[in-house]
Protein backbone atom coordinates (compact mmCIF):
# COMPACT_ATOMS: atom_id res chain seq x y z
CA UNK A 1 0.00 0.00 0.00
CA UNK A 2 2.53 2.81 0.79
CA UNK A 3 4.44 1.91 -2.37
CA UNK A 4 1.05 2.88 -4.05
CA UNK A 5 1.32 5.55 -1.81
CA UNK A 6 3.93 7.39 -2.69
CA UNK A 7 4.47 7.38 -6.33
CA UNK A 8 0.91 6.34 -7.46
CA UNK A 9 -2.05 8.36 -7.79
CA UNK A 10 -5.46 8.44 -6.45
CA UNK A 11 -7.15 5.76 -8.79
CA UNK A 12 -4.28 3.78 -8.13
CA UNK A 13 -4.69 3.95 -4.68
CA UNK A 14 -8.55 3.48 -4.89
CA UNK A 15 -7.59 -0.15 -6.85
CA UNK A 16 -6.32 -1.55 -3.32
CA UNK A 17 -9.20 -1.01 -1.09
CA UNK A 18 -11.40 -2.65 -3.77
CA UNK A 19 -8.63 -5.38 -3.62
CA UNK A 20 -8.82 -5.52 0.27
CA UNK A 21 -12.55 -5.67 0.59
CA UNK A 22 -12.01 -8.51 -2.22
CA UNK A 23 -10.24 -10.54 0.35
CA UNK A 24 -6.82 -10.46 -2.27
CA UNK A 25 -3.27 -10.45 -1.31
CA UNK A 26 -0.49 -8.47 -2.29
CA UNK A 27 3.28 -8.41 -2.09
CA UNK A 28 6.09 -5.99 -3.22
CA UNK A 29 8.43 -7.60 -5.86
CA UNK A 30 11.81 -5.40 -5.49
CA UNK A 31 14.63 -7.61 -4.45
CA UNK A 32 16.33 -10.19 -7.17
CA UNK A 33 18.25 -13.11 -7.39
CA UNK A 34 21.32 -10.55 -8.13
CA UNK A 35 20.19 -7.56 -7.58
CA UNK A 36 18.43 -5.51 -4.80
CA UNK A 37 18.69 -3.22 -1.90
CA UNK A 38 23.01 -3.51 -1.79
CA UNK A 39 22.50 -2.59 -5.53
CA UNK A 40 21.03 0.87 -4.84
CA UNK A 41 17.82 -0.44 -5.84
CA UNK A 42 19.47 -1.73 -9.35
CA UNK A 43 17.19 -4.28 -11.10
CA UNK A 44 17.66 -6.35 -14.22
CA UNK A 45 13.21 -7.25 -14.76
CA UNK A 46 12.89 -5.31 -17.69
CA UNK A 47 9.26 -3.13 -18.88
CA UNK A 48 9.36 -2.64 -22.21
CA UNK A 49 6.48 -0.54 -23.57
CA UNK A 50 4.99 -1.30 -26.59
CA UNK A 51 3.72 1.40 -28.70
CA UNK A 52 1.25 -0.49 -30.55
CA UNK A 53 -0.74 -1.86 -28.22
CA UNK A 54 -0.21 0.70 -25.59
CA UNK A 55 0.97 -2.15 -23.13
CA UNK A 56 4.00 -2.71 -21.21
CA UNK A 57 6.37 -5.98 -21.63
CA UNK A 58 7.07 -7.63 -18.69
CA UNK A 59 10.23 -9.71 -18.77
CA UNK A 60 12.71 -11.38 -16.54
CA UNK A 61 16.02 -11.88 -18.72
CA UNK A 62 17.49 -14.49 -16.94
CA UNK A 63 17.64 -16.51 -14.20
CA UNK A 64 20.15 -13.89 -11.86
CA UNK A 65 16.64 -11.50 -12.52
CA UNK A 66 14.05 -13.30 -11.29
CA UNK A 67 12.64 -11.82 -8.18
CA UNK A 68 13.29 -13.36 -5.09
CA UNK A 69 12.65 -13.13 -0.97
CA UNK A 70 9.19 -12.01 -2.41
CA UNK A 71 7.08 -12.22 1.06
CA UNK A 72 3.79 -13.61 0.52
CA UNK A 73 4.87 -13.87 -3.21
CA UNK A 74 3.72 -17.58 -3.23
CA UNK A 75 0.36 -17.11 -2.96
CA UNK A 76 -0.20 -13.61 -3.83
CA UNK A 77 -2.70 -12.25 -6.34
CA UNK A 78 -1.28 -8.70 -6.61
CA UNK A 79 2.04 -7.17 -6.80
CA UNK A 80 3.47 -4.10 -7.07
CA UNK A 81 6.92 -4.93 -8.97
CA UNK A 82 9.87 -2.86 -9.80
CA UNK A 83 11.21 -2.56 -13.21
CA UNK A 84 13.23 -1.27 -15.46
CA UNK A 85 11.67 1.01 -17.36
CA UNK A 86 12.19 1.10 -21.30
CA UNK A 87 10.41 3.29 -24.07
CA UNK A 88 11.68 3.40 -27.63
CA UNK A 89 15.25 1.61 -26.43
CA UNK A 90 15.76 4.29 -23.70
CA UNK A 91 16.11 2.91 -20.18
CA UNK A 92 14.58 4.87 -17.84
CA UNK A 93 15.46 3.32 -14.55
CA UNK A 94 13.29 1.11 -12.21
CA UNK A 95 9.68 2.24 -11.89
CA UNK A 96 6.77 0.14 -9.97
CA UNK A 97 3.92 -1.77 -11.93
CA UNK A 98 0.84 -2.49 -10.19
CA UNK A 99 0.28 -6.09 -11.75
CA UNK A 100 -2.51 -9.12 -11.10
CA UNK A 101 -0.02 -12.07 -10.39
CA UNK A 102 -3.30 -14.16 -10.01
CA UNK A 103 -6.82 -13.99 -11.31
CA UNK A 104 -9.63 -15.67 -10.08
CA UNK A 105 -7.04 -17.92 -8.20
CA UNK A 106 -4.78 -18.95 -11.16
CA UNK A 107 -1.33 -17.41 -12.31
CA UNK A 108 -1.72 -15.02 -15.14
CA UNK A 109 -0.05 -16.55 -18.45
CA UNK A 110 3.78 -15.95 -17.97
CA UNK A 111 4.21 -15.40 -14.15
CA UNK A 112 6.08 -18.42 -12.79
CA UNK A 113 6.12 -18.60 -9.24
CA UNK A 114 8.14 -20.86 -6.90
CA UNK A 115 9.84 -21.33 -2.89
CA UNK A 116 12.95 -19.78 -3.12
CA UNK A 117 14.63 -22.75 -0.85
CA UNK A 118 15.84 -23.13 2.66
CA UNK A 119 17.09 -20.53 4.93
CA UNK A 120 19.70 -20.28 7.76
CA UNK A 121 16.32 -18.63 9.49
CA UNK A 122 12.94 -17.39 8.58
CA UNK A 123 11.76 -20.73 7.05
CA UNK A 124 8.69 -19.82 8.61
CA UNK A 125 8.04 -16.94 5.93
CA UNK A 126 6.88 -18.04 2.55
CA UNK A 127 9.45 -16.16 0.08
CA UNK A 128 8.70 -16.88 -3.10
CA UNK A 129 10.87 -16.36 -6.47
CA UNK A 130 9.07 -14.35 -9.39
CA UNK A 131 9.57 -14.92 -12.68
CA UNK A 132 7.75 -13.45 -16.17
CA UNK A 133 7.77 -13.97 -19.63
CA UNK A 134 7.11 -11.19 -21.30
CA UNK A 135 3.63 -10.73 -19.59
CA UNK A 136 1.67 -8.02 -20.93
CA UNK A 137 0.24 -5.68 -18.60
CA UNK A 138 -2.22 -2.27 -19.41
CA UNK A 139 -0.27 1.60 -19.58
CA UNK A 140 -2.02 1.61 -16.67
CA UNK A 141 -0.35 -0.62 -14.74
CA UNK A 142 2.37 2.12 -13.97
CA UNK A 143 2.42 3.94 -11.11
CA UNK A 144 2.65 7.36 -12.66
CA UNK A 145 2.50 9.67 -9.69
CA UNK A 146 6.28 11.04 -10.41
CA UNK A 147 6.59 9.70 -14.53
CA UNK A 148 3.98 8.30 -16.69
CA UNK A 149 4.01 7.24 -20.44
CA UNK A 150 1.53 8.69 -22.69
CA UNK A 151 -0.49 6.54 -25.23
CA UNK A 152 2.06 7.55 -28.15
CA UNK A 153 4.93 6.22 -26.09
CA UNK A 154 6.51 9.51 -24.79
CA UNK A 155 7.85 9.57 -21.06
CA UNK A 156 7.68 12.71 -18.99
CA UNK A 157 8.55 13.23 -15.18
CA UNK A 158 5.81 14.90 -13.48
CA UNK A 159 9.02 16.62 -11.44
CA UNK A 160 12.51 17.03 -11.93
CA UNK A 161 13.42 17.01 -8.32
CA UNK A 162 13.23 13.64 -7.04
CA UNK A 163 12.76 10.10 -9.57
CA UNK A 164 10.50 7.29 -8.97
CA UNK A 165 12.81 5.10 -7.30
CA UNK A 166 13.86 7.53 -5.10
CA UNK A 167 10.75 8.34 -3.85
CA UNK A 168 10.35 4.76 -3.19
CA UNK A 169 13.66 4.07 -1.48
CA UNK A 170 13.14 7.32 0.99
CA UNK A 171 9.66 6.25 2.04
CA UNK A 172 10.54 3.15 3.56
CA UNK A 173 10.11 4.90 6.83
CA UNK A 174 7.99 3.11 9.05
CA UNK A 175 9.80 -0.24 7.51
CA UNK A 176 13.21 1.27 9.06
CA UNK A 177 11.63 2.09 12.58
CA UNK A 178 9.71 -1.54 12.46
CA UNK A 179 13.50 -3.28 11.71
CA UNK A 180 15.51 -1.30 14.29
CA UNK A 181 12.88 -2.45 17.06
CA UNK A 182 12.86 -5.93 16.01
CA UNK A 183 17.10 -5.86 15.91
CA UNK A 184 16.57 -4.36 19.90
CA UNK A 185 14.18 -7.16 20.82
CA UNK A 186 15.55 -9.90 19.45
CA UNK A 187 18.95 -9.00 21.68
CA UNK A 188 17.11 -8.14 24.57
CA UNK A 189 15.35 -11.76 24.49
CA UNK A 190 19.13 -13.27 23.80
CA UNK A 191 20.44 -11.34 26.04
CA UNK A 192 17.55 -12.33 29.29
CA UNK A 193 17.67 -15.83 28.34
CA UNK A 194 21.63 -16.34 27.96
CA UNK A 195 22.01 -14.17 31.55
CA UNK A 196 19.46 -16.53 32.98
CA UNK A 197 21.77 -19.73 31.77
CA UNK A 198 24.56 -17.73 33.10
CA UNK A 199 23.86 -16.56 36.76
CA UNK A 200 22.76 -20.40 37.29
CA UNK A 201 25.69 -21.67 35.86
CA UNK A 202 28.50 -22.54 38.86
CA UNK A 203 31.95 -22.47 38.10
CA UNK A 204 34.85 -23.06 39.77
CA UNK A 205 36.55 -20.16 42.14
CA UNK A 206 39.46 -20.43 44.08
CA UNK A 207 37.34 -18.35 46.84
CA UNK A 208 34.00 -20.33 45.91
CA UNK A 209 34.79 -23.39 47.70
CA UNK A 210 34.36 -26.74 45.99
CA UNK A 211 32.93 -26.34 41.64
CA UNK A 212 29.54 -27.67 42.25
CA UNK A 213 29.19 -26.34 45.94
CA UNK A 214 25.35 -24.38 46.37
CA UNK A 215 25.90 -22.26 48.68
CA UNK A 216 25.93 -18.23 48.55
CA UNK A 217 29.02 -18.04 47.82
CA UNK A 218 29.24 -20.26 44.96
CA UNK A 219 30.37 -18.42 41.44
CA UNK A 220 28.80 -18.43 38.35
CA UNK A 221 29.74 -17.76 34.56
CA UNK A 222 28.33 -14.26 34.75
CA UNK A 223 30.16 -13.42 37.43
CA UNK A 224 33.35 -14.04 34.70
CA UNK A 225 34.53 -10.03 34.39
CA UNK A 226 34.37 -9.53 30.64
CA UNK A 227 30.99 -11.79 30.87
CA UNK A 228 29.90 -9.16 33.12
CA UNK A 229 31.31 -6.49 31.35
CA UNK A 230 29.36 -7.31 28.23
CA UNK A 231 25.97 -7.50 29.77
CA UNK A 232 26.68 -4.04 31.41
CA UNK A 233 27.81 -2.23 28.31
CA UNK A 234 24.39 -4.33 26.54
CA UNK A 235 21.97 -2.38 28.73
CA UNK A 236 23.49 1.12 28.86
CA UNK A 237 23.73 0.58 24.89
CA UNK A 238 20.37 -0.84 24.60
CA UNK A 239 18.68 1.57 26.68
CA UNK A 240 19.67 4.79 24.79
CA UNK A 241 18.99 3.18 21.54
CA UNK A 242 15.88 2.00 22.75
CA UNK A 243 14.71 5.60 23.79
CA UNK A 244 16.37 7.00 20.55
CA UNK A 245 14.28 4.30 18.25
CA UNK A 246 11.00 5.35 20.87
CA UNK A 247 11.74 9.38 19.56
CA UNK A 248 12.13 8.54 16.31
CA UNK A 249 8.48 6.33 16.06
CA UNK A 250 6.91 9.15 18.24
CA UNK A 251 7.78 11.60 15.42
CA UNK A 252 6.79 9.82 12.52
CA UNK A 253 3.62 8.34 14.01
CA UNK A 254 1.58 11.86 13.55
CA UNK A 255 3.12 12.18 9.96
CA UNK A 256 1.81 8.63 9.36
CA UNK A 257 -1.62 9.72 10.45
CA UNK A 258 -1.86 12.97 8.57
CA UNK A 259 -0.50 11.62 5.46
CA UNK A 260 2.67 14.11 5.76
CA UNK A 261 6.19 13.05 4.60
CA UNK A 262 9.04 13.48 7.39
CA UNK A 263 11.77 16.56 6.55
CA UNK A 264 14.99 15.67 6.21
CA UNK A 265 16.10 15.92 9.55
CA UNK A 266 13.71 12.74 10.72
CA UNK A 267 14.74 11.16 7.43
CA UNK A 268 18.11 10.95 8.77
CA UNK A 269 17.26 10.24 12.51
CA UNK A 270 15.46 7.27 11.02
CA UNK A 271 18.09 5.72 8.72
CA UNK A 272 20.47 6.08 11.81
CA UNK A 273 18.11 4.02 13.88
CA UNK A 274 18.14 1.50 11.85
CA UNK A 275 21.65 1.41 10.89
CA UNK A 276 22.68 1.97 14.71
CA UNK A 277 20.12 -0.53 15.99
CA UNK A 278 21.03 -3.04 13.96
CA UNK A 279 24.46 -3.09 14.29
CA UNK A 280 24.59 -2.59 17.99
CA UNK A 281 22.42 -5.80 18.06
CA UNK A 282 24.63 -7.59 15.57
CA UNK A 283 28.17 -6.12 17.53
CA UNK A 284 26.75 -7.44 20.68
CA UNK A 285 25.31 -10.69 20.32
CA UNK A 286 28.38 -12.37 18.53
CA UNK A 287 30.25 -11.43 21.10
CA UNK A 288 27.64 -12.91 23.59
CA UNK A 289 27.89 -16.47 21.43
CA UNK A 290 32.04 -15.89 21.92
CA UNK A 291 31.58 -16.16 25.88
CA UNK A 292 29.19 -18.93 26.44
CA UNK A 293 30.73 -21.68 25.38
CA UNK A 294 29.06 -24.82 23.89
CA UNK A 295 25.92 -23.40 25.18
CA UNK A 296 25.47 -21.27 21.89
CA UNK A 297 24.99 -24.56 19.83
CA UNK A 298 21.84 -25.16 21.17
CA UNK A 299 18.59 -24.82 19.36
CA UNK A 300 16.87 -23.59 22.62
CA UNK A 301 19.89 -20.99 23.27
CA UNK A 302 18.65 -18.24 20.46
CA UNK A 303 21.96 -18.43 18.76
CA UNK A 304 20.82 -20.28 16.08
CA UNK A 305 18.88 -17.38 15.01
CA UNK A 306 21.90 -15.09 14.46
CA UNK A 307 21.11 -14.61 10.42
CA UNK A 308 17.55 -12.93 11.61
CA UNK A 309 20.04 -9.98 12.29
CA UNK A 310 21.59 -10.14 8.94
CA UNK A 311 17.89 -9.79 7.76
CA UNK A 312 17.62 -6.66 9.74
CA UNK A 313 20.86 -5.49 8.32
CA UNK A 314 20.06 -5.40 4.72
CA UNK A 315 15.89 -4.70 5.47
CA UNK A 316 14.43 -1.68 4.12
CA UNK A 317 17.71 -0.26 3.09
CA UNK A 318 21.11 -1.82 3.44
CA UNK A 319 23.18 -0.31 6.43
CA UNK A 320 26.44 0.46 4.16
CA UNK A 321 24.06 1.85 1.31
CA UNK A 322 22.24 4.25 4.06
CA UNK A 323 26.01 5.43 5.60
CA UNK A 324 27.11 6.14 2.12
CA UNK A 325 24.43 8.59 1.67
CA UNK A 326 24.88 10.49 4.93
CA UNK A 327 28.45 10.52 3.76
CA UNK A 328 27.75 12.36 0.85
CA UNK A 329 25.15 14.88 2.28
CA UNK A 330 27.40 15.62 4.89
CA UNK A 331 30.01 16.17 2.10
CA UNK A 332 27.36 18.43 0.60
CA UNK A 333 27.16 20.64 3.55
CA UNK A 334 31.24 20.76 4.34
CA UNK A 335 31.47 22.02 0.99
CA UNK A 336 28.70 25.19 1.38
CA UNK A 337 30.28 25.36 4.70
CA UNK A 338 33.98 25.49 3.44
CA UNK A 339 32.41 27.75 0.64
CA UNK A 340 31.10 30.58 2.99
CA UNK A 341 33.94 30.46 5.30
CA UNK A 342 32.23 28.60 7.83
CA UNK A 343 34.05 26.66 10.44
CA UNK A 344 32.90 24.01 12.73
CA UNK A 345 30.37 24.31 15.10
CA UNK A 346 30.30 22.57 18.61
CA UNK A 347 29.81 19.23 18.77
CA UNK A 348 30.62 18.40 15.13
CA UNK A 349 34.42 19.25 14.89
CA UNK A 350 34.98 15.42 14.50
CA UNK A 351 33.09 15.69 11.42
CA UNK A 352 34.58 18.51 9.92
CA UNK A 353 37.73 16.99 10.35
CA UNK A 354 36.96 13.78 8.76
CA UNK A 355 35.01 16.29 6.10
CA UNK A 356 38.77 18.54 5.36
CA UNK A 357 40.37 14.97 4.81
CA UNK A 358 38.17 13.16 2.78
CA UNK A 359 37.79 16.43 0.38
CA UNK A 360 41.70 16.85 0.24
CA UNK A 361 41.50 12.78 -0.76
CA UNK A 362 39.25 13.84 -3.60
CA UNK A 363 40.56 17.38 -4.87
CA UNK A 364 43.18 15.79 -6.96
CA UNK A 365 40.43 14.35 -9.39
CA UNK A 366 39.96 18.08 -10.81
CA UNK A 367 35.87 17.52 -11.44
CA UNK A 368 36.53 14.34 -13.58
CA UNK A 369 33.60 11.83 -12.04
CA UNK A 370 35.43 8.67 -13.06
CA UNK A 371 38.12 9.90 -11.03
CA UNK A 372 36.70 10.65 -7.76
CA UNK A 373 34.44 7.85 -7.54
CA UNK A 374 37.58 5.49 -7.60
CA UNK A 375 39.41 7.61 -4.93
CA UNK A 376 35.80 7.92 -2.72
CA UNK A 377 36.42 4.53 -2.72
CA UNK A 378 39.82 4.01 -1.89
CA UNK A 379 39.10 5.61 1.07
CA UNK A 380 36.15 4.29 2.26
CA UNK A 381 37.47 4.02 5.88
CA UNK A 382 36.81 7.61 5.90
CA UNK A 383 33.82 7.47 4.16
CA UNK A 384 31.92 5.23 6.74
CA UNK A 385 34.01 6.73 9.48
CA UNK A 386 32.48 10.48 8.37
CA UNK A 387 28.95 8.34 8.33
CA UNK A 388 29.67 7.09 11.97
CA UNK A 389 30.55 10.32 13.54
CA UNK A 390 27.01 11.91 11.97
CA UNK A 391 25.45 9.07 13.41
CA UNK A 392 26.70 9.30 17.17
CA UNK A 393 26.09 13.45 16.49
CA UNK A 394 22.41 12.62 15.38
CA UNK A 395 21.19 10.11 18.24
CA UNK A 396 23.19 13.13 20.92
CA UNK A 397 21.43 15.84 19.66
CA UNK A 398 18.08 13.78 19.84
CA UNK A 399 19.02 12.41 23.80
CA UNK A 400 20.00 15.48 24.74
Amino acid sequence: VWVCGCVGICVQVATLHEAQEQGLLGCFALTEKLAGVQSGLLVQTAAEYDTASGEFVLHTPSEGAAKNWISQGFTADKAVVLADLRVDGVRRGPHAFLIDLRRHGELVAGVSVGDMGTKTTGNDLDNAWIAFDRVRVPRTALLNGYAYVDEAGTYSLRTTSIKPFEMIGQRLYTGRVAVAQAALAYRRELFRVTKEYADAKPIWSPTAGAPMCQTAGQAHLSSIPQLRALFAEADDTAADLERFVSICESRLTPLLRSGAVPDEELAHAIATAKVKAVEASIDLCWRLKQEVGSYALMGSSGFAHLDFLNCCKFAEGDSRVLMLKMARDRMRRYASETKSGEKAVAGEEREFELCGALGKALSSAKGDKAVQARLWDANWRTVYALAEAVMERTIDKVLH
